[in-house]
């Protein structure tokens, strides 16, 4: 084995404490972000965001998207990426470490899930991409966490309110993800709190597949409630 497949082993070994989740979403993200540059086509957009992004209409008829879209960043504005990166690799590493690899993971792929739904739920014409709801999420659990271990939170909510008000003032960002993105956070952030002991690793597993099984029924509520003319246009493109 080469020095390079030595450090990948060692990086990615099973219990190890190194970032490796972190990383790895972050290095997606951004090979993603450099093939969206490089598939641009006339008049605007790309052909990875129009199969990734997320627009509720299509969601039956491409059920990934809730989930790819936070994989998928504007090719408009370097910003977008730069910020959710920046956030991902400060906050990321330390939440890895507190709760271990596969339950990052899950805490990441559950809120950016959650912020296409409350994107589906309260903006169901929006098309959107970026990951802005699963950051938020990692904000939210990072909040819960450091509360509920008796450390002070307030850094990280000045950063959760001022992030949430650009959200609510500056034309084009979408809100509705970054709230969707928080409550879930929260959510699995309070499940990996009361259930961090070993004895507790079934009723964890249950909750966040219960917590998934919710999000899907709110999914099915969305498309339900969602506007006739909306609903009609998701018949004709499921």
């Amino acid at each position: 084995m080469n020095r390079f497949g030595r450090w990948l082993a060692r990086v990615f070994r099973p219990g190890g404490s190194s970032p490796a989740v972190t990383w790895t979403i972050a290095a997606v993200t951004v090979l993603v972000w450099a093939i969206q540059m490089f598939t641009q086509v006339s008049g605007g957009g790309d052909r990875v965001s129009s199969a990734l992004g997320y627009f509720p209409p299509a969601t039956l008829a491409h059920p990934w998207t809730p989930i790819t879209a936070a994989f998928v960043h504007s090719t408009s504005s370097l910003w977008h990426i730069l910020f959710n990166m920046y956030a991902l690799i400060v906050v990321g590493p330390i939440l890895e470490y507190t709760v271990g690899r596969w339950r990052f993971l899950a805490l990441y792929l559950l809120s950016a899930f959650g912020g296409s739904v409350a994107v589906l739920l309260l903006a169901p014409s929006s098309f959107v991409v970026g990951a802005s709801g699963a950051i938020f999420g990692l904000f939210a659990a990072f909040f819960v966490i450091q509360r509920g271990l008796g450390q002070n939170p307030m850094q990280i909510v000045i950063v959760v309110v001022a992030n949430l008000a650009i959200g609510f003032l500056v034309p084009g960002v979408s809100w509705q993800a970054h709230v969707g993105g928080l409550i879930v956070g929260g959510l699995v952030g309070l499940v990996l709190l009361r259930t961090r002991r070993r004895n507790q690793r079934g009723a964890q597993l249950g909750l966040l597949v219960g917590l998934f099984a919710l999000l899907c029924v709110l999914i099915a509520v969305g498309m339900a409630i969602m506007p006739p003319q909306l609903r009609l246009l998701a018949e004709l493109l499921s």
